[in-house]
């Protein structure tokens, strides 16, 4: 396996990043996962606008986006498979043990590896601990997932695959690393932005391509909803049959099923939408 890492390809063995790296030491980077598909990858222009995004709201100098489209075609023609996970991260680079950053500019890493459909459905859980939506990282893809860690690995204890937030307010907001979906009479909603929710990628295709409405939710619509389901790179939209301890018979339902139609048909047509 081949990874890009200062400037060029390198062996998997033997790449280092420096241990004074900011990602590394306060969490100061940024990153994106993007889906390949037999080497290429999908929706690259989305996801390097939103890196570029998100590093200017961490303050970060704008990435190289040239660089980056080469970074990734390099490593997905190093390291050929039918369905990766192409992940790019991108950090304050070498800096002091504190905040404050250093003046050796960032550091850009471009790594894949493998990974397998996702199944149609899944379940999920609450978790009490809420997302900001007024934080200063609100909206950003960094790399300050603790939080995440954290409440996924109580998912996983409990037989899911994602964990969902509220946020202060009290209203549904995202998944770990997802953004989700519910079914009422018939409409899809989700979470609007204002929520603190990630801008996903997929989120907004399945916004765009389903005519689903952003619309402020209580958590408790997650008691209620006729159908749910979440949308991320590697789940495309995968349907949720089991939220804590209710069961969605059926799932995915007619509604999902249909956006799940709609979008392996419109990502299939174009691999950059």
């Amino acid at each position: 396996m081949k990874l890009w890492l200062d400037g060029g390809l390198q062996d998997i063995e033997s790449a280092r990043v420096s241990v004074f790296d900011h990602g590394l030491t306060v969490g100061d980077g940024v990153f994106e996962t993007v889906k390949a598909v037999e080497g290429r990858a999908f929706a690259l222009t989305r996801h390097l606008d939103r890196l570029t995004r998100s590093a200017r709201g961490l303050g970060l100098p704008d990435p190289d986006l040239d660089e980056v489209r080469r970074a990734c075609a390099a490593v997905l023609q190093a390291n050929p498979m039918p369905l990766g996970r192409l992940r790019i991260t991108y950090t304050g680079g070498h800096g002091p043990l504190g905040s404050d950053r250093g003046d050796q500019g960032p550091t850009l890493v471009v790594a894949l590896g493998a990974t397998t459909r996702r199944p149609d459905s899944t379940a999920v859980i609450t978790v009490p601990w809420t997302r900001n939506e007024h934080g200063a990282l609100t909206g950003l893809k960094t790399t300050s997932y603790a939080e995440n860690v954290v409440a996924l690995a109580r998912a996983t204890g409990q037989g899911a695959t994602e964990a969902l937030f509220g946020n202060t307010a009290g209203r549904l907001c995202e998944g770990t690393g997802s953004n989700v979906f519910v079914v009422l009479d018939g409409e899809i909603h989700t979470p609007p932005l204002s929520s603190g929710c990630l801008a996903g990628i997929t989120r907004a295709l399945t916004v765009e391509w389903t005519g689903a409405k952003e619309t402020d939710l209580p958590l408790d619509v997650l008691e209620r909803a006729d159908e749910i389901f979440l949308t991320s790179t590697l789940r495309d939209v995968q349907a949720v049959h089991r939220v804590d301890g209710r069961e969605l018979a059926g799932a995915p339902g007619p509604v999902t099923a249909k956006a799940m139609r709609i979008f392996d048909e419109r990502s299939g047509n174009d691999l950059d939408p």
